[in-house]
């Protein structure tokens, strides 16, 4: 531990970060989880500087004119833009941190979590990002651990655990024993993909065109991935490819869960590819223990039934599905516990 460190440990605001393609979230050591705002970034193209970050950006997409644009930095749980990732990094540990800080206090150290599946060369960009942003010194942690650490579970018993984690950018499927991970799979279908395939749907059976966010609105109030005992419907409004105009169309949700098959299928095929090459006696442990679902998307009705069924495992979804993460990544802080073998760091 450094002078610093010793001599102003308790002011140095260090902070766990789940940098997520749809959504952030950031935890104050000592404080808990004190922001949650999307990764979007509003940017006036004409004068080429930052207009809104988080909730004020995201409110702006779809809604600006044609000099203004609002972006997810990150595409598939990796960074897609360095520049603009830097800059919402930097916005994110500032307001986390707030004012109440000494001036002579250090930066603090982030721990930020990466998809399993991530290459170097994608990690060291998120390395350099959180340092560029004002770390001091940048920790990384593999999303499924994170959570795994963040749900509480037996992480360093030699029995077997399995999560599934759905964000908006990946799902995360991994065994972990022992601390460490024996079994991962990594696939770029998540949440993100399940509004991209409402909005095609909507498009294709009703000629109408929606944004983004309508589309995951679809989602959240009627998506299903197993028959409901109650169906819903919903109301949907956007425009009408054919004449341009405004329309409005009623939506059930077994046309949404139909049209959700495909991106279903592939994260239940995920789930399948990891429990195919579990060691035997790990598998045994699901058996018993089951699988917990968590992120956004595991918040999906009725996905833990169709796992269920399609693999013939115990699945439970999370209570605190959209916050296991960045809790991991604060537990690790708490116990300062950065030289874990499933941290990775580098700093100034």
């Amino acid at each position: 531990m450094s002078f610093l460190d010793s001599l102003f440990g308790e002011y140095d605001g260090d902070l766990a970060i789940d940098l997520g393609t749809a959504n952030t979230l950031v935890a104050v050591r000592g404080q808990g989880i004190v922001l949650n705002e999307p990764s979007v970034v509003a940017i006036d193209q004409s004068a080429d500087r930052v207009l809104a970050v988080g909730a004020d950006a995201k409110r702006m997409i779809g809604r600006t004119p044609g000099s203004i644009i609002a972006e997810r930095p990150l595409k598939d749980g990796v960074i897609a833009d360095f520049d603009v990732t830097e800059v919402m990094l930097r916005y994110f540990i500032e307001k986390a941190r707030g004012t109440r800080r000494y001036p002579w206090s250090p930066r603090p150290r982030v721990v930020v979590c990466v998809p399993s599946g991530v290459t170097s060369v994608e990690k060291r960009a998120v390395f350099e990002a959180t340092i560029s942003a004002g770390a001091r010194q940048a920790y990384l942690i593999e999303e499924p651990m994170a959570a795994a650490i963040g749900a509480d579970l037996p992480i360093e018993d030699p029995t077997g655990s399995m999560v599934v984690d759905i964000g908006g950018g990946t799902t995360e499927v991994a065994v972990i024993a022992m601390g460490g991970i024996v079994v991962s799979q990594s696939i770029r279908t998540a949440g993100d993909e399940f509004d991209q395939t409402i909005l095609e749907h909507v498009r294709d059976a009703y000629n109408l065109s929606i944004g983004e966010r309508t589309a995951e609105d679809i989602k959240i109030k009627v998506g299903s991935a197993a028959p409901l005992a109650e169906e819903l419907d919903v109301e949907v409004n956007g425009r009408d490819v054919m004449s341009g105009l405004p329309k409005t169309v009623r939506i059930e949700s077994e046309e949404i869960r139909r049209a959700l098959d495909k991106p279903l299928d592939e994260v239940t095929k995920a789930v399948k590819d990891a429990l195919d090459v579990t060691p035997p006696d790990l598998a045994s442990d699901l058996m018993y223990y089951g699988v917990l679902l968590t992120g956004g998307g595991g918040l999906l009705r009725g996905l833990d039934q169709r796992l269920r069924d399609e693999t013939g495992v115990p699945v439970n979804v999370s209570p605190t599905a959209l916050e296991n993460v960045v809790n991991g990544c604060a537990k690790v802080l708490e116990a300062n516990a950065l030289s874990g073998g499933f941290v990775q760091s580098a700093g100034l």
